[in-house]
Parts: C-alpha cells; sequence; structure tokens
C-alpha cells in the first residue's frame, strides 16, 4: 500500500493535473468565436398566436 501512496498516487495527480492544463490551454486555437465565454442570458421561446396558426396549417405548393 505504500508503494501506491508513494509513487502511483501522486504520478496520477500529476497526469490528472496536466491532462486539465492542456484542455484548457486548447481554448488558444479555438476560433475566436469559440473560445469565448458561454453567453450568461437566459434564450426562452415565445410562441404568437400567429406562428402557431401557421405551422398548424402548412401550405403546400
Amino acid at each position: 500500500m505504500s508503494i501506491f501512496r508513494s509513487y502511483i498516487a501522486p504520478l496520477l495527480v500529476v497526469l490528472v493535473f496536466f491532462a486539465a492544463l492542456v484542455a484548457v490551454s486548447a481554448r488558444i486555437f479555438l476560433p475566436a468565436d469559440m473560445a469565448a465565454p458561454a453567453p450568461v442570458e437566459e434564450v426562452g421561446v415565445s410562441f404568437t398566436p400567429a406562428l402557431l396558426q401557421s405551422q398548424a396549417a402548412p401550405s403546400i405548393g
């Protein structure tokens, strides 16, 4: 058990740290619109009566 605590556990911690560092650093190479943080405002969908009516009876032609 001391081998795990002395060698394997610290190695796993370092590997997880470097994997997180690579994932965060990859944002540099993303396109500009994907590198920005996600928008905070809430996006909602509102249905108007005209929209519901136009979807209920689609025109063919």
